[in-house]
């Protein structure tokens, strides 16, 4: 049975009113590994190390399925885990059965159609779990998130993928940061923001001075980017300083533009 009723979060949004509200630094994991066992590994080293959410990446979910978030669960029964299979379609159905399987937070695309958006909302609210909205590839990435926002999601992932990071440095031309204007997404919304995608372990532990106060680390941070499986050296006393200086900056003011 999912254990989907665990509630980890400090903070809810309410889009209907602009808040000011503080939220303790979270330190998110990103395992972007591609096979059950060395994610649990994984894990147990970040959850020594002072992590507070587990996410199960995209590799890991396409190459093992919902298994992963089973195994997460079964392993880690108390632990906040995020499902990172980025919603495009039938928003209900896989928000139920990532609820099902033992996840926390689902991550549903900006660039999905609206419905499915409402749906992957209405899911979460009737199974217990928070919706992550992720304004990737979207033309304007502000606008995007304040959409998000409207249509009920519980927080931001401010979002400069993969293949355009890659694709645009391999061109020699420069790539995008989530940095560029996380600014201007933070003052947008009146719930909490993650940026994520190129960012350095220096760039990422500053988050919260934006305003974002949950902190992604992953692919290349703590995992290796290239081949998704874990980075070499000692990477469980590096994330342990990173929750250190993240946890460090004590509440950080959640604030909204309406």
């Amino acid at each position: 049975m999912a254990q989907s009723r665990i509630e980890p979060f400090c903070y809810r949004g309410n889009p209907s009113v602009t808040m000011l509200l503080n939220m303790r630094p979270i330190v998110q994991i990103s395992l972007d590994l591609t096979e059950i066992g060395e994610a649990i590994r994984t894990a147990e080293m970040a959850l020594r190390a002072g992590v507070d959410w587990l996410e199960a990446g995209t590799p890991l979910l396409l190459a093992e399925g919902l298994r992963a978030v089973r195994a997460l669960r079964e392993r880690f029964p108390s632990v906040p885990i995020v499902a990172d299979l980025k919603t495009m379609d039938g928003g209900y159905l896989e928000t139920e059965m990532m609820a099902r399987a033992g996840a926390n937070l689902v991550v549903v695309m900006a660039r999905a159609h609206e419905e499915t958006i409402r749906a992957v909302v209405k899911a979460g609210r009737d199974y217990g779990v928070q919706v992550m909205g992720d304004n990737l590839a979207s033309e304007d990435m502000v606008a995007a998130a304040r959409r998000l926002e409207e249509l009920g999601c519980d927080y931001i992932v401010h979002h400069i993928g993969y293949d355009e990071r890659r694709g645009l440095a391999a061109r020699g031309l420069r790539a995008p940061s989530p940095l560029d204007k996380l600014r201007e997404v933070v003052e947008a919304v009146s719930i909490p923001v993650q940026a994520v995608g190129g960012l350095s372990i220096e760039q990422a532990v500053r988050t919260p001075e934006y305003g974002a106060p949950l902190v992604v680390i992953g692919a290349p941070l703590a995992i290796d980017s290239e081949a998704f499986r874990t980075a070499s050296g000692d990477v469980e006393e590096s994330l342990r300083l990173i929750c250190e200086k993240v946890h460090a900056y004590g509440d950080v003011p959640v604030k909204g533009g309406r």
